[in-house]
């Protein structure tokens, strides 16, 4: 079983190399040295498609997913049923605002119970510290009245503390994007009731190409398109200052202009720079619309994931990851029709 990932670093899914997932173009993979089959309807021409490199003056073209940099789920922090809910789906809460209530008769009067006792502890302390000037009272009996009285503090910020716990509040400024609580329901610590997510700024992360990412520097403009064809502008904000050794990118964070009609967890393709610069190419009929191209390699083929990238023209488009110039790729019986 091999698992592929995305140009984000995120595991897709489990590839069994040998199943047809990824379409008629992958059937000839199951056996790297295998003589393609004349009866298939995939055949593969094992002469393959040379891998080229092109100068294109296009913006890069990268997959990246919207995220907020709050977006808490709010548990329950002790145990109970819930007396009200006060927050629905989509509303739109401030910071410390009240979610929801769970039942809280026996913490309001345990709180009672120890404010009584807190209150005689400490007429009971000043009383002792008033005879002790005066050698009214003993050293140790003195001792044992503030230690009752510090123990009285205790239980009184204890009893206040499990009142507190009974009120179910947001984390921050946003909006109710998950409500599980409902009115008498019992819950335990650690239950979700609530999921507040901010409402922005948006942001978006891509890893960008070395070959690429010299030229990327915090300001960069850049522009946002989503899958129904909406677009919005964003500012690059940080940019990591390393390459990732194992993908070959770096890590750039851009922010969406407020005002943006996208939504967080939405997928856009981001589009940085228009700078005249070299890429590799593929017809775009080799890959596979799951993201996949044959190899030509060792006298046979392998599967390997590439991250598409924009269109060059005559039907060519960029590959951003996965191969590199010189190498082949399979043209199959599929392809060419």
């Amino acid at each position: 079983m091999t698992f592929v990932r995305s140009a984000a670093g995120r595991t897709l899914a489990p590839l069994a190399v040998c199943a047809g997932a990824v379409g008629a173009i992958l059937a000839s993979a199951c056996s790297p040295r295998a003589t393609p089959d004349p009866r298939s309807p995939a055949q593969v021409d094992t002469a393959g498609v040379l891998v080229a490199a092109a100068t294109i003056n296009a913006p890069l073209q990268l997959p990246a997913q919207l995220y907020v940099e709050h977006d808490a789920a709010v548990v329950a922090r002790s145990a109970g049923v819930i007396d009200t809910v006060l927050a629905e789906l989509g509303s739109r809460v401030g910071d410390g605002a009240l979610l929801a209530h769970l039942e809280s008769v026996d913490q309001e009067l345990a709180v009672a119970q120890t404010e009584a006792t807190y209150e005689n502890a400490g007429r009971l302390v000043n009383r002792a510290r008033a005879m002790t000037k005066f050698g009214g009272t003993t050293v140790a009996d003195s001792e044992q009245v503030e230690f009752q009285y510090q123990q009285a503090e205790i239980s009184r910020r204890k009893a206040k503390r499990d009142l507190e716990l009974t009120r179910i509040t947001a984390p921050f400024a946003g909006v109710v994007t998950a409500r599980y609580a409902r009115t008498g329901r019992y819950v335990s610590p650690g239950d979700t009731l609530f999921r507040v997510t901010e409402a922005g700024p948006l942001l978006a992360r891509v890893r960008v190409p070395e070959s690429s990412a010299s030229g990327v520097k915090v300001g960069d403009q850049a522009t946002i398109a989503g899958v129904s064809g909406a677009t919005a502008k964003a500012t690059v904000v940080h940019t990591s200052p390393a390459f990732d050794p194992a993908s070959g990118t770096r890590e750039v964070v851009l922010r969406v202009v407020s005002g943006a009609t996208f939504l967080p967890g939405a997928n856009v393709t981001v589009r940085l720079g228009a700078e005249r610069r070299q890429v590799v190419t593929l017809p775009r009929e080799l890959v596979s619309p799951e993201g996949f191209v044959l190899v030509v390699e060792n006298g046979g083929t392998a599967v390997r994931p590439v991250t598409v990238g924009a269109e060059v023209g005559d039907g060519r488009v960029e590959i951003v990851s996965g191969l590199t110039p010189g190498e082949r790729v399979a043209r199959t019986a599929v392809a060419t029709r």
